[in-house]
């Protein structure tokens, strides 16, 4: 009985393993709003970053603005390495992150350790 019993939480185990490390999930995405010729949006950082794919329009100068709520040294900074930025994210404090919105395109950021990551689509 013990083995079988064993055997079970094995497989659900590596079931779980797969679906953490190989399942779709859900992207959570957020749309900057335009307010006279500039667009802002929130994004919070507790555990990873939410939304973690914003859409900027191009051409339009925008700035993110990052409060981290999460006590982690991995996500005391946010790096665009696109851009050339790294940002450190003091803890309960908004950090305003202006991107050069003059290029189309995907791009990605990521917490200092390169651990989570985030982008952002300029259409």
């Amino acid at each position: 009985m013990t083995k079988i019993i064993v055997l079970i939480v094995g497989i659900a185990l590596i079931g779980f393993i797969i679906w953490w490390f190989f399942g779709k999930h859900e992207i959570a995405t957020g749309t900057a709003k335009v307010t006279n010729n500039h667009q802002d949006i929130d994004i919070e950082v507790k555990g990873g970053y939410s939304p973690e794919e914003v859409v900027l329009e191009h051409g339009v100068p925008a700035t993110l603005h990052f409060t981290r709520k999460d006590a982690s040294s991995c996500l005391d900074h946010v790096v665009f390495s696109d851009f050339g930025i790294n940002q450190a994210l003091p803890q309960d404090k908004q950090v305003a992150v202006n991107i050069d919105t003059s290029k189309p395109g995907e791009y990605t950021w990521a917490c200092g350790m390169d651990m989570f990551h985030g982008k952002v689509i300029i259409k």
